[in-house]
Order: structure tokens, then C-alpha cells, then sequence
């Protein structure tokens, strides 16, 4: 297991550094299985890049991206959160499919709770910790997810794909 990942910040590039990274993302492979859980990558990226309220980020490990994230403030309960603004909804996450197995995963899912801690103390939010929500039928997304220290908070059955888990991790 690699002992680290890089949470790169798209926003916080320079033309020329994210503009070398969407092409990395746009090289992302999604297993058939997962493309009902996930979307494009790309896509999920240049949308995040253009609401203020989503910040993403290209996972990289050594030097290159292997997955992208993003953290949403004022959308928690979109992942059937009792409310919006006391935590960042973690969504549009993902590990290129040549990649799994290699922790990768939970390696980034651990590391966004620092970086949204970051962007609280940034912003001035509220957040005291991240939400997220997983689909049951997806038991690799939800070991990995506890194994970052998200603990479960129930079924939430607002998801577009099925009964989804709401899990929790605080700064």
C-alpha cells in the first residue's frame, strides 16, 4: 500500500498545471459496475471548477493523477445529512478502475477531511467534519470508508441509484 496521496486543488493551479491535470483526468478509466455510482471524471471536474460552492481535487500519487474528488459546502443534505452547512458533502469521488486495490481509496477519502478542514478555516464555513453518502450495493466504497474513519449514520434512501449508507467523519 503507497504510505500517501497528494490531494491536489484544482482551483488553486495556474492555467497552464490544471490545464496538465484535466487532460490527466480525462484519462480515467471507470469500470462498468461502477459507472452507476460514479460519473465522468472529467465532467464532474470542469463542473465543480465552475460552482463556487465545489471545490475539487485531482488525486495524485507519484505524480500523476489517479482519481479526482470534490468537497461541496451547503449541500450536506444531499447525502441525507440532517442539515447543509455543519459539514462539506464529499462527492464526485473516485479512483481510476487500474488503480484500485492499492488503497488508494482510503487513503484520499481520509486525506479530505484535512482538506476540508483547511477550507473551512479558509472560508469561514461551519463545517465540523464530512459527509458523504455510498451505495449498499457497493461494499468495496464502504470498508474503504471506514477504514478512513467515517462512521455510518444510517440509510439514506435519497440516491439516484439505491438505498445509499450516510457516513460521517469529523475534523
Amino acid at each position: 500500500m503507497p504510505e500517501h496521496v497528494w490531494l491536489l486543488p484544482l482551483k488553486n493551479l495556474d492555467d497552464d498545471s490544471r490545464a496538465i491535470k484535466l487532460g490527466e483526468i480525462a484519462d480515467l478509466e471507470v469500470s462498468g459496475e461502477q459507472r452507476m455510482f460514479v460519473g465522468d471524471p472529467l465532467r464532474m471536474t470542469l463542473v465543480g471548477l465552475a460552482e463556487e460552492s465545489r471545490h475539487p481535487f485531482a488525486i495524485d500519487s507519484n505524480g500523476v493523477a489517479v482519481g479526482v474528488l470534490t468537497l461541496q459546502a451547503g449541500a450536506a443534505a444531499a447525502a441525507g445529512w440532517a442539515d447543509d452547512g455543519s459539514a462539506w458533502l464529499l462527492r464526485g469521488f473516485l479512483i481510476d478502475r487500474r488503480q484500485q486495490g492499492k488503497g488508494l481509496g482510503t487513503l484520499a477519502a481520509g486525506s479530505a477531511v484535512p482538506a476540508a478542514a483547511n477550507l473551512t478555516a479558509a472560508l469561514g464555513g461551519g463545517q465540523a467534519g464530512v459527509v458523504l453518502s455510498v451505495n449498499e450495493l457497493n461494499p468495496a466504497g464502504q470498508a474503504a470508508y471506514r477504514k478512513a474513519g467515517f462512521e455510518d449514520h444510517g440509510q439514506y434512501l435519497g440516491g439516484g441509484a439505491g438505498p445509499q449508507r450516510t457516513m460521517y467523519r469529523a475534523f
